[in-house]
């Protein structure tokens, strides 16, 4: 698959707080569903300001279907703010976001996933004390249809999904290399195994946009090379999303 490299965005900015201003043109949806000949996601001018410091200024840019980017610019140029953004973790004061032709600031933090956006994080966001297949089932979860009394009773669809998603977490696992550690505490793990486990988290809840936040952070040679491999294998994988974003 040809990979298409985006100019984003390269704002200066500082990515450690939250704005709490209310999201622009949040009372406007489109209507229609998205064709194939849409982006999936379209950013246009949006813009995030922490009290006095613009962070993102007037960032406008598509990604299309199929798509692997590259989010590029400086330490503090406001790329995490970005993700934040269109992960609905961060408000932004102008603009909008539209992934598959509908406003992302519809829908609440909680149904990002659901919707089929997945991220991993430019700090490691996993559970230590787990193991490396039951951090990967965790990001399945959200697929699920059973519910707080059906989980608390233990029933049959429960189980169902249970052993779906362990089947799923067994799968991913397989493909990024991780079969010989799944019982594994992530604690335990080197660096670039965290790493892949964080990716396979997120490819459980089977999304159809990816976000990678600095995924090469901290990683040596060998593991660059590794997670370039990765990235394209799974671009074109059945266990794949049908587009990436990813900040190098």
């Amino acid at each position: 698959m040809p990979i298409a490299w985006e100019r984003a965005v390269d704002a200066a900015g500082d990515d450690q707080h939250r704005s709490t201003a209310t999201d622009a043109g949040a009372t406007q949806d489109r209507l229609e569903p998205a064709t194939s000949r849409d982006p999936m996601l379209a950013i246009e001018g949006v813009t995030v300001r922490f009290g006095g410091v613009v962070a993102l200024d007037g960032v406008s840019f598509d990604v299309a279907r199929g798509a692997i980017c590259g989010l590029i610019g400086p330490n503090g140029a406001g790329k995490t703010t970005l993700f934040n953004c269109l992960s609905r973790l961060y408000h932004f004061d102008q603009g909008t976001i539209r992934f598959e032709g509908h406003l992302l600031t519809r829908h609440p933090v909680h149904r990002i996933a659901a919707l089929g956006i997945g991220r991993t994080f430019q700090n490691l966001a996993l559970f230590r004390t787990l193991t490396v297949l039951e951090n990967i089932m965790i990001g399945g979860h959200c697929r699920s249809r059973g519910g707080f009394f059906a989980n608390a009773v233990a029933l049959p669809l429960v189980r169902r999904e249970e052993r779906g998603l362990q089947d799923r977490a067994a799968e991913l696992a397989a493909f990024l290399g991780l079969e010989s550690v799944g019982g594994r505490v992530v604690a335990d793990l080197p660096f670039g195994f965290q790493k892949r486990v964080e990716l396979a988290r997120a490819l459980a809840a089977s999304p159809q946009l990816l976000l990678l936040d600095e995924p090469a952070a901290g990683l040596n040679y060998q593991e660059l090379e590794a997670l370039r491999e990765l990235i394209c294998r799974s671009a074109t994988a059945s266990t794949s999303p049908s587009c990436w974003s990813s900040i190098t």
